[in-house]
């Protein structure tokens, strides 16, 4: 009957994790909280106020938004505490989707700008 009882650390999981505390999720929320606000700012203030063009504020926009995903990843999804395999993997494949993505941008504004001029 004892042996049920007898609990391993394989059985519950990573013991990486208990790295993650409370005093952790409160600074990644704070530093999410701030990049949130910083993008409202970029958005309701300095783009219509024209400090900034709308195509420096998009590229600015997008960084910030980036570096959010990249904490919320990293720290709620555990993928900082996953073995460096899968997070080269995954690193790697979002890279090429933004590459990807790119592409398709550069070459749907290429086809646009060249399809209007022709007709």
């Amino acid at each position: 009957m004892s042996e049920h009882n007898i609990h391993t650390t394989e059985e519950h999981g990573h013991e990486e994790h208990a790295a993650l505390d409370k005093k952790k999720i409160w600074q990644v929320f704070g530093i999410l909280l701030v990049i949130t606000v910083i993008e409202f700012i970029i958005a309701l203030v300095i783009i219509p106020g024209h400090y900034m063009s709308q195509h420096v504020g998009n590229f600015v926009y997008i960084a910030l938004t980036l570096l959010k995903a990249f904490y919320i990843v990293a720290y709620f999804m555990h993928l900082k505490y996953e073995k460096l395999g899968l997070q080269l993997s995954l690193t790697v494949t979002f890279i090429f989707i933004l590459y990807f993505i790119t592409l398709m941008l550069i070459e749907g504004g290429y086809l646009h700008l060249h399809m209007s001029a022709a007709a």
